[in-house]
């Protein structure tokens, strides 16, 4: 069979990869030249399996006014005339209790371990290059208050499988020495040995450059999808880059641009691209390679990221609901400098052309849970929603994906995942 797959960002590729696995003839199209030249390229790095927990959360409510008017609040919230941005906020509050947020979690989380097992079954011939470590990760608190209601939440996820410990400032130091030179008042933290880190677009070039090496694989690049042809309720033919590709099934894996495709066959997604930044600090010398910490790091209170990527420092941050604003403020790239003053002052920072300042959009559902497998277009599936989790959830998605194709039964239930109208 041959399937067209729409996006060359981690999505879509893994998705590629996991079809032509299948032995499906593939050909994979994307608008930029590279793969995982969009969202991919600059995210946060973290494989994060077993910290999933939606932003929809019952603390929204209390802390609305907070990320609404507070100058120092890492959410941002900008009014625009879309309707699907008040669409999506009405559902996203309407997701915000206590019920909902534990089913998510459940469901995330067992995705998020399929995911864990699918790449290190696909990674173990490949051996693909992309600065994978698995070093664990540190969830730090300045709140004891905080603190505690994360002890709740190991304690929860520890029914499913999660293996996390919530210890003290002291022993947290021990396991990453750099955040001893940090500038915080740590009330504690949540160690979990078992989370990894890895540079997504490193690996979407990878995993492309192997599936090349195959005559059913091709990759079409600088080929927006911009029109398409449908005949009997069914996707026959999109447009890309001046040519007409036709498949017998297509998959919408384009990230925050889904939306703008999906209206091409009338169908209306919940999807609104959160917007996010990073900067990717280079650890060009001996003093800032010993500051750095090797344990990927979560300032829970800025809601900033820190991963370690070989001889950089990938650092990540901010939530903004502020429509399609491509634009990278100062402001953002200010506070990630200033987090990484704060927990590692002995790396060295030079000017902002050095950090590689990126912003991109994060295409999230309000529930947070993604939507994956067939569409009400009879041959058009999806593979969409992944948020911020697209890194972690999408080698999963890709197996859970090609599972609803083949008509097989998946190793987890594909129930939570499929279109909902």
């Amino acid at each position: 069979m041959h399937i067209c797959v729409l996006g060359a960002g981690i999505i879509g590729v893994t998705s590629a990869y996991r079809l032509l696995q299948d032995g499906h003839q593939v050909t994979l199209i994307d608008a930029s030249n590279a793969p995982g030249s969009g969202t991919s390229l600059g995210n946060g790095a973290q494989l994060s399996y077993s910290y999933v927990a939606p932003l929809a959360d019952p603390s929204v409510w209390s802390k609305w006014s907070y990320y609404l008017f507070s100058s120092d609040s890492p959410l941002t919230f900008k009014p625009t005339l879309e309707l699907q941005q008040y669409r999506w906020l009405f559902e996203f509050l309407r997701c915000c209790n206590a019920d909902r947020v534990q089913r998510t979690t459940i469901d995330l989380l067992q995705l998020a371990f399929f995911s864990r097992d699918q790449l290190q079954q696909w990674n173990a011939p490949l051996n693909l290059p992309f600065d994978h470590q698995a070093s664990g990760k540190l969830v730090m608190f300045t709140d004891p208050a905080a603190l505690d209601a994360a002890r709740r939440q190991v304690q929860f996820q520890a029914r499913f499988g999660c293996q996390q410990e919530v210890l003290d400032a002291a022993r947290c130091i021990a396991i990453e020495p750099s955040l001893g030179q940090s500038q915080r008042d740590w009330a504690g933290g949540v160690h979990t040995p078992s989370e990894e880190a890895g540079d997504c677009p490193q690996f979407c070039r990878a995993l492309v450059s192997v599936m090349q090496s195959n005559p059913d694989f091709r990759f079409v690049g600088g080929a927006r999808a911009s029109a398409v042809r449908t005949d009997a309720g069914a996707l026959r033919a999109v447009q890309a880059g001046g040519q007409w590709i036709e498949a017998e099934r297509f998959v919408l894996a384009l990230g925050a641009d889904s939306g703008a495709f999906a209206q091409l066959v009338g169908l209306a997604l919940p999807l609104y691209p959160l917007k996010g930044y990073s900067i990717t600090v280079p650890l060009d010398d001996e003093a800032s390679r010993q500051a750095a910490p090797q344990v990927s790091i979560t300032d829970i209170s800025r809601k900033i990221v820190y991963a370690r990527l070989g001889q950089r420092l990938r650092v990540a941050g901010r939530i903004e609901l502020v429509g399609r604003d491509a634009s990278i403020g100062q402001r953002a790239i200010d506070e990630l400098r200033q987090g990484v003053r704060e927990l590692f002052p002995a790396c060295a920072m030079g000017a902002d052309s050095t950090l590689s300042p990126w912003a991109g959009f994060r295409p999230a559902t309000p529930s947070g849970v993604p939507i994956i497998g067939a569409s009400p277009v009879a041959n058009l599936y999806l593979n969409i929603g992944q948020g911020a989790l697209g890194w972690t959830l999408a080698c999963g998605s890709a197996a859970l994906l090609a599972d609803q194709i083949a008509g097989r039964k998946s190793a987890i239930d594909a129930a939570p995942f499929r279109w909902q109208q």
